[in-house]
């Protein structure tokens, strides 16, 4: 009888192990995590009213995590793309190319260069706290664009749909319903990762987090994400609040230390002052970093050329991430020997 207890006890021990493991085996890839989040965060979620994330379509899935929106249950009308308006995509809220480009691996080959090389990339781009169904169009659209306030007399360029984008001034706008929650997974990634901030943008976000608080779905979208990922978006269950200046935990980079150069693991870990650096690309349209720093927040330099360009400037686009490098102020670039293009003005 003793025997059959102490096997059923190592059963249980086991299984439950086993249970534990399952529950908290976060992804380690951007594909994996578009299939987890289908089948364990949005699964009943197709026809729930909160719908896709910036127009509130719904949807049917297809294949593994792709999914068909329905474009009439929003008023959804189509800018320019028929065939992405038609399917969803998974939007990282906090773009891919936020938290990538200023890591020496998108500065060597860009993001495809990242996800080949870099572990702290690649659990960034597969953390589910940062996704969600978008319909392809509109995910295509906000691009890296920051969030921020569109001018009011910007049209609506998708029906029924009141998420705005303003191509020129390089802003998304998304709508109410959303705001709070983008705000909050702004909070949280750039705590985990150490990622940089400016204050006009911890200030919108900020007035964002409290004009639109959390919800119900909201609140049940972070326990389903937490049992994968094994941690909750502490921003959702109010264990932490932004401050202006926040100091970054950086929680999500401790267990990746050793798999980094020593150099890069202290760079990646130590704290930036988030009223000093961005965390973006063009945040606001009148944001500077410091005096001396382009209109919309980054300036590119050529590798090969020494030559660097603002954001606004004709050069800045037809430098190849390859051999592109970024800085946060003309000062930086000018310590390293770069000049501004003739043909550009701050």
């Amino acid at each position: 009888m003793n025997s059959k207890i102490a096997q059923w006890a190592r059963y249980l021990f086991v299984f439950g192990l086993t249970i534990s493991f399952h529950a908290w085996s976060a992804p380690t890839s951007f594909e994996q995590a578009k299939v987890e989040s289908r089948k364990n965060v949005y699964d009943g979620q197709i026809k729930s009213g909160m719908g896709t994330l910036y127009c509130g379509c719904d949807w049917q899935w297809v294949g593994k995590s792709g999914g068909r929106v329905d474009l009439a249950s929003c008023g959804y009308h189509v800018r320019s793309q028929q065939t992405r308006a038609e399917r969803t995509e998974w939007e990282h809220m906090v773009p891919a190319w936020v938290f990538g480009h200023q890591r020496q691996c998108w500065q060597n080959g860009g993001r495809k260069n990242c996800v080949d090389t870099d572990p702290v990339f690649r659990m960034m781009e597969s953390d589910m706290h940062n996704l969600a169904p978008a319909i392809g169009e509109v995910n295509g659209d906000r691009s890296n664009f920051a969030y921020g306030m569109v001018a009011r007399n910007t049209p609506n360029m998708y029906g029924s749909c009141s998420s705005k984008v303003d191509f020129e001034s390089r802003l998304f706008e998304p709508r109410d319903k959303v705001k709070g929650m983008v705000a909050r997974v702004y909070f949280y990634m750039h705590d985990r990762y150490n990622l940089a901030m400016s204050r006009q943008q911890q200030q919108l976000m900020m007035a964002w987090d409290r004009q639109y608080p959390v919800d119900g779905w909201e609140r049940e979208r972070d326990k389903r994400i937490a049992k994968i990922m094994g941690h909750h978006n502490p921003f959702v269950t109010g264990s932490k609040k932004w401050e202006l200046g926040h100091k970054n935990s950086g929680q999500g980079l401790l267990p990746q230390k050793g798999l980094l150069p020593q150099k890069e693991q202290k760079a990646q870990n130590s704290t930036p002052k988030q009223n000093n650096l961005h965390g973006g690309n063009n945040q606001l349209s009148a944001q500077r970093i410091t005096a001396k720093t382009t209109k919309n927040g980054m300036i590119k330099g050529n590798k090969n050329s020494h030559i660097y360009h603002f954001s606004h400037c004709s050069g800045y686009k037809t430098v190849s991430d390859k051999n592109a490098i970024y800085f946060r102020s003309e000062a930086e670039a000018k310590k390293l020997k770069y000049h501004l293009a003739g043909n550009c003005k701050n």
